[in-house]
């Protein structure tokens, strides 16, 4: 559960390491995003020499949110950090790998490509 001007982890290969989130997209009255939901974010951190900078305005797709989420199976799912992957403005992936564990209710919302990218599972 995130919401505006939290500090967000990016676990992909974008050049971006850290996010401040500004608007949860989805509505004029949304507050918090959750797994699967877009983010409109300021990159505060970058890596040199990638194409993504400080300060650029990047949209994102959360995939790692430290609030319990619980499955209909009665399982229930938490991860340590909150993490978003960099979309363009298609819903594709702006980098190559995605790193870290990604929940399966990201291809359910609709983003195959994150999934096929991804190392892990859960």
């Amino acid at each position: 559960m995130l919401q505006e001007r939290a500090i967000i982890k990016v676990t992909d290969n974008s050049g971006a390491k850290i996010v401040r989130c500004f608007r949860v997209l989805g509505g004029s009255r949304k507050r918090y995003a959750h797994i699967g939901d877009i983010v409109i974010a300021s990159v505060q951190v970058a890596e040199p020499r990638k194409p993504i900078k400080k300060k650029d305005i990047v949209k994102g797709v959360v995939v790692r949110t430290r609030q319990v989420l619980r499955r209909s199976d009665g399982t229930a799912l938490r991860f340590d950090d909150n993490a978003v992957v960099l979309i363009d403005d298609k819903r594709e992936p702006r980098a190559t790998r995605v790193f870290g564990p990604i929940p399966r209710e990201i291809k359910e919302k609709g983003f195959e490509s994150i999934f096929g990218l991804a190392e892990e599972i859960v």
